[in-house]
């Protein structure tokens, strides 16, 4: 791999890049599972079934500059590949991706660089996910380093098919057979279907239940 070191100021080697990386997903997990812990105990329910988080390989990195035409230098990893650091939060239903999304909005010290809204607007390929890409600072012992995190929120159906459109693109090298492509394209359409009307069936559970509560708060102030 001919991946080279600069020497100057900021990160300065893979070992430090990592480091700094970890440190700010860490960061954005520790956040999203205090945020679903407070959220549970304010409204009780959880947006966030479970978070997984990568650093991307040196390999993928370099892959990345050289399809873009940057030198394999630090300094171009840092400022020009957005996602080294990538975490994907999965949740139950497609209402739950904005709220969270609004809720890292929210986080004083992060900032928001750049929106992908692929639930509005789906790929040709069906994929549907939210992407930010957002900064926050980590602190160092001797400084502050504005760290970028690639952050995708999706739905379980969501995140079920594109495991599968991942594996097939690896596998035909990006260029999958038509007919699976076109298999592929009427998959996410079930799953936008599929999630479409588990979110109905849940705001309907939810209005059985609350009226339910409403009654016993009724007959309780009756008795009383």
């Amino acid at each position: 791999m001919d991946l080279k070191v600069d020497n100057g100021d900021g990160i300065d080697s893979w070992k430090e890049v990592t480091l700094v990386y970890n440190a700010a997903l860490r960061q954005i997990q520790t956040r999203m599972e205090i945020l679903n812990d407070e959220f549970q105990h304010v409204h009780q329910y959880n947006p966030i079934e479970h978070i997984k988080a990568r650093i991307k390989t040196p390999e993928s990195i370099v892959k990345k500059l050289k399809r873009h035409g940057y030198a394999s230098t630090i300094d171009n990893m840092v400022r020009y590949v957005n996602d080294i650091a990538g975490i994907r939060i999965i949740c139950s239903f497609t209402s739950d991706i904005y709220r969270i999304a609004d809720m890292i909005r929210e986080q004083r010290d992060i900032k928001v660089i750049a929106v992908k809204d692929y639930i509005t607007f789906p790929k040709a390929s069906g994929y549907k996910s939210y992407h930010m890409i957002v900064t926050l600072p980590v602190y160092l012992s001797d400084r502050n380093v504005d760290t970028k995190v690639e952050i995708q929120i999706r739905t379980v159906a969501m995140d079920f098919w594109a495991s599968l459109e991942h594996k097939i693109h690896y596998k035909f090298e990006g260029d999958a057979p038509d007919h699976i492509k076109s298999e592929l394209v009427e998959c996410a359409k079930m799953v936008t279907d599929l999630d479409a009307r588990m979110l109905s069936l849940n705001e309907e559970i939810l209005a059985i239940v609350q009226g339910t509560e409403s009654e016993v708060v009724k007959e309780s102030k009756k008795v009383i």
